[in-house]
């Protein structure tokens, strides 16, 4: 009896293990069900407010710099850790305007998390410090060669007055007043803007321009702005401000 008890006993131990096991997996599939669904929820919410809902998403190459052999990617808001803009406003598209800035501070970055660290202090200090809605800039161009999702296509911006509810705001993390970003970043800069007009974000016909041409600032950079004024649709408007090197204005 005492040995068969033990049988039993250790039948019904290994029961309730197995019992325990399956409800342990049934509670991780439960979670990761609903991580899935608030990651879906996550990515409508981001649609809504960028127009589109991409993660990783490649650009077509054929719209590079330099024939480039491998596509730009574009990372969405959650890739890099976002937080919710406090408000969204749109304007009709596709935008007539390009704009391209360096965000001076922070200083360039060439890792992922590098970059994305940049993305999030630039937001911080947008959204927090200023007071904005969001981070100023529709987009972020790392030294990693990816493409940083700021407010999107087709939002209002806080990137350069009075064409904020016009255009697309391109920022190249990194001074670039004496040295000219990498490659990759300019490959990934074009790729966008001709993913834009592709997409029908950005007018077949846009202007670039640099931000000094629309306010008092050395912003984007003396030698990006050179290398941009290179690019197709630069145009050299009438009122451009000239303005001297000044180590502290962006």
């Amino acid at each position: 009896m005492g040995d068969e008890r033990s049988v039993s006993g250790s039948g019904s131990g290994s029961n309730c293990e197995t019992l325990d096991a399956v409800t342990r997996q049934e509670e991780d599939e439960e979670q990761q069900q609903q991580q899935q669904q608030q990651h879906q929820k996550e990515q409508q919410q981001l649609s809504i407010i960028c127009g589109y809902s991409q993660h990783m998403q490649p650009l077509a190459a054929d719209g590079g710099a330099g024939g480039a052999a491998k596509s730009s990617q574009l990372l969405s808001r959650a890739d890099w850790g976002a937080r919710m803009p406090k408000e969204v406003n749109y304007f009709d598209g596709p935008a007539p305007y390009v704009i391209i800035h360096h965000s001076y501070i922070p200083a360039a970055c060439s890792t992922t998390p590098d970059c994305m660290l940049s993305m999030r202090q630039m937001q911080d200090f947008h959204q927090v410090d200023r007071g904005w809605n969001d981070i100023g800039y529709s987009f972020g161009i790392g030294g990693d060669g990816l493409i940083y999702t700021g407010r999107g296509f087709n939002v209002v911006g806080a990137h350069a007055p009075k064409y904020n509810d016009k255009s697309v705001g391109i920022v190249l993390i990194g001074d670039w007043r004496t040295e000219l970003p990498p490659t990759i970043m300019l490959r990934a800069a074009q790729d966008l803007i001709a993913f834009g007009v592709a997409q029908g974000y950005i007018d077949p016909s846009y202007k670039l321009l640099g931000h000094r041409q629309v306010r008092d600032t050395e912003c984007p950079g003396g030698r990006l702005y050179q290398e941009i004024s290179t690019w197709p649709h630069f145009t050299q408007l009438n009122k451009t401000v000239e303005v001297q090197p000044v180590a502290n204005k962006v």
